[in-house]
């Protein structure tokens, strides 16, 4: 199990990048836009860079729904290998057979 500290800074994380997201996104649309003067530009490069470095989504870090732990991630069901096997050993994940070689 991750600490409980990890886990919290990562979900207040994700809250900040929920809230503030689209305001980034809004700024870095105006900062690549070339047909924009210097000027205005600039100033969306300022505005971003007072903006929390939380709010950033590349921050996130990826952990198991169950244990909390960062490594060894499945995207697609968002949990651990350990979690993973642990819960396809006891046959609570459908469709995962048990095999040997």
């Amino acid at each position: 199990m991750a600490k409980k500290s990890a886990v919290e800074k990562n979900n207040k994380r994700k809250r900040i990048v929920e809230r503030r997201g689209a305001q980034r996104e809004a700024l870095k649309v105006i900062i690549k836009d070339k047909s924009l003067p210097m000027e205005e530009r600039f100033q969306a490069v300022m505005k971003l860079s007072k903006e929390p470095r939380d709010s950033s989504k590349i921050r996130i870090r990826n952990r198991c729904e169950v244990s909390g732990r960062p490594r060894g991630y499945d995207r697609k069901l968002r949990m651990s290998r350990i979690a993973l096997r642990d819960l396809a050993s006891m046959g609570q994940v459908p469709g995962v057979v048990k095999s040997s070689w």
